[in-house]
């Protein structure tokens, strides 16, 4: 099996708070005006990216993996996490705020869902005017104190507010509590885990007339109380190189802005790479094909690649690698 830059078929998720910038921003094909996710990328039980470009077209990300685990994911991903896709790659528009949410921690995750933790990083890519994101408590709150602004109704009083625009970046740990606000179209790169801890939905009701289930008793020991100001990434944006943006432990993300061809050292790695186009559009050439790649738009290359160019008058693209 010939291995080249992939292509995969958006996973489109209708969503209470979704709306309509996934096609009008980014040219998704939704049929919905309630579009809230655009899954690129993903290994998800059920939810299995397929292959949309080349002779393996049709092909799911998993059967891949299966036939070529080293060849695809790298030696030291296939020796971390076997068979199972750590990455997943989504754009999130939220024309509403999204619930009031946070995310177990690996051990957490394993023991009670027998699942990856949730790590994850936000770029906003685009925001109406006055636009924010919840991230994390405005001063250190006790699990006491917590509990009662739940039953009190008051949670809002306690959280951090951040107003965004193009390009602002965050990195948002395991038991940090947070929320995408209404007005922001974002690129979302995380853990492979679809565990979510639901605290607060505004009381809102879905189209049957429900309410969303809450995970308020599960949270309690997941969620980090203290006030940290660790969440906003600065990074450089210097043209026609790599700027480091994230490094954790379960991904590592740059950030290139290139007016002319770059390419990249994949000589030192053991790991797939992945590019998110953010803003204009390239040619991804490899040893093993070429893809052009715009706005909207999410390639994988294998970790067998033995060299990758990007060619481009103007492009705007998030590198992820483990």
């Amino acid at each position: 099996m010939n291995l080249y830059p992939f292509k995969f078929q958006p996973i489109l998720k209708e969503r209470l708070w979704g709306g309509t910038k996934l096609k009008e921003v980014l040219g998704k094909p939704i049929e919905s005006d309630i579009t809230g996710e655009s899954w690129e990328l993903s290994a998800v039980e059920g939810d299995i990216s397929t292959v949309a470009n080349g002779p393996l077209a049709g092909t799911t990300l998993q059967q891949i993996i299966d036939q070529q685990p080293e060849g695809l994911l790298g030696k030291d991903v296939f020796d971390r996490f076997g068979k199972d896709f750590p990455i997943l790659i989504k754009f999130i528009d939220a024309k509403q705020d999204l619930s009031i949410q946070l995310h177990p921690n690996d051990e957490l995750a394993k023991k009670r869902h027998n699942s990856f933790g949730k790590t994850e990083m936000w770029y906003v890519m685009d925001a109406d005017p006055g636009a924010n994101l919840i991230v994390g408590f405005n001063k250190n709150v006790t699990k006491e104190e917590y509990s009662e602004s739940l039953e009190n109704d008051t949670l809002l009083d306690l959280l951090n507010y951040e107003e965004v625009k193009e390009g602002d970046t965050f990195f948002i740990n395991t038991g940090k509590i947070h929320a995408i606000g209404a007005g922001v179209l974002l690129a979302e790169i995380q853990q492979t885990s679809d565990i979510t801890y639901r605290v607060f939905d505004f009381n809102r009701k879905d189209k049957n007339g429900n309410l969303r289930e809450l995970h308020t008793d599960l949270a309690l020991d997941a969620m980090d109380y203290d006030k940290k100001d660790d969440f906003k990434v600065v990074y450089d944006q210097k043209s026609d190189t790599v700027n480091s943006m994230v490094d954790c432990p379960y991904f590592k993300t740059n950030f290139l802005q290139l007016d002319n061809n770059l390419s990249l050292d994949v000589k030192a790695r053991s790991s797939f790479t992945i590019l998110m186009c953010v803003g204009g559009s390239a040619e991804i050439v490899t040893n093993a094909g070429t893809v052009a790649i715009q706005k909207g738009e999410t390639v994988l290359l294998p970790a067998d690649s033995e060299s990758i160019s990007i060619e481009t008058s103007g492009v705007k693209l998030l590198e992820v690698t483990v």
